[in-house]
């Protein structure tokens, strides 16, 4: 069951996926959705959009999206078949995806799965188990298949891999510009504002004496100064010129900020606006009533300045080139919003074609999975 004071503190946001095949259908949509956002980063690579670098770790993050729902599946498959069957909450507004205290439990659940496995049955006497109830007792053997389901979801933890409420930051070394070593640091978090999984890119470049990810003075500062300004409510030229501040000799050149969701569908998540009309009057079959927006913010290092630093010093300072529109309110070089959905919501997206989504670059999923990018 959820934690009580979660439950007290449900809103019209937030709902509980209490019956079996509701919890089913929508765990089967997760399963087909986050198989495609692989590709839709392999075409931004082929683009150019992301080095294959860049490609590799952003993927990692999205397996690991992939990887957390199928542990989840396990642990909510039984959902409405017993009173001890737990239930998922997700937030239906606005993000469509579990609420961020499903991550937290998952974190707390992975801290104590050996022990619990260590107390189980093994899979096979489970299933001897129930081909003996259901051949000689006739009856459905509902209790083993939820202790399988939960077996099935604590192996899973234990195999990691997972998309967790804190992904800390680690860093992947490009190249050597000089006396400055190039890093990309990278991290994500599940938001708790939104409830969104979203994962970060930073660009450093590093002129210490120690490598950065060896230096045990700075890189554990460097880490938590990053988590402890990791929120969507956060623009990203406030966290870059405040990461400039704080760290002298690591330069951040780059951040980026890729936002996955919301995931709007017409079982699941209350929608209004241009999106809801889209889904209505796809009328699509169960498993493509649905479309995921992926943002990405980008700050980009226009040039370094020498500034005064203290009465006597000086340090060197990024000065962030902003978009002449829109960057001084959103704290970006560009912003870009994409939609992945599939064929039949975009057949109507394009006969609708609704103002407020017009500038949305379009990726969409055609037979056998294939992504089909389009303006």
């Amino acid at each position: 069951m959820p934690d009580p004071t979660i439950k007290d503190q449900l809103t019209s946001d937030h709902a509980e996926l209490y019956d079996t095949l509701v919890a089913r259908r929508y765990f089967t949509k997760f399963e087909r959705i986050t198989g495609h956002l692989a590709r839709v980063a392999a075409e931004l690579e082929v683009e150019g959009r992301l080095t294959r670098t860049e490609t590799r770790l952003l993927g990692g993050y999205l397996s690991a999206v992939a990887v957390t729902f199928h542990a989840l599946g396990h642990k909510y498959v039984m959902t409405g078949r017993g009173e001890a069957a737990p239930r998922l909450t997700i937030d239906r507004h606005e993000s469509g995806f579990p609420v961020a205290q499903e991550l937290m439990t998952m974190a707390v659940d992975a801290s104590q799965a050996a022990k619990h496995l260590a107390g189980m049955a093994s899979e096979a006497e489970l299933k001897d188990r129930m081909v003996r109830q259901i051949v000689g007792d006739l009856t459905i053997p509902t209790a083993l298949q939820f202790a399988l389901a939960q077996r099935y979801y604590y192996e899973a933890l234990t195999a990691g891999g997972i998309f967790w409420a804190r992904n800390d930051p680690d860093v992947q070394w490009i190249a050597q510009a000089g006396e400055r070593r190039q890093y990309l640091v990278h991290w994500a978090i599940w938001d708790t504002q939104v409830n969104l999984p979203i994962v970060y890119l930073l660009d450093v470049e590093d002129d210490g004496k120690k490598p950065l990810p060896n230096d045990d003075n700075r890189w554990p500062a460097v880490q938590a100064g990053l988590m402890a300004q990791s929120s969507l409510g956060l623009k990203l030229l406030t966290m870059a010129t405040g990461f400039d501040r704080d760290f002298d000799g690591v330069m951040p050149k780059r951040l980026r900020r890729f936002v996955l969701g919301p995931m709007y569908s017409a079982s699941f998540t209350l929608q209004s606006g241009p999106i809801s009309k889209v889904l209505e009057g796809a009328k699509a079959p169960e498993g493509e009533d649905w479309a995921l927006v992926w943002t990405v913010e980008d700050l980009i290092s226009e040039r370094e300045e020498e500034v005064k630093d203290g009465w006597f010093g000086t340090s060197m300072r990024q000065i962030y080139k902003l978009d002449p529109l829109m960057g001084a309110e959103n704290g970006t070089t560009r912003t870009e919003r994409m939609i992945v959905l599939p064929e039949k919501p975009y057949q109507v997206f394009v006969e609708q074609n609704p103002a407020g989504l017009r500038d949305l670059r379009k990726f969409v999923v055609g037979a056998g999975g294939r992504i089909l990018p389009t303006r």
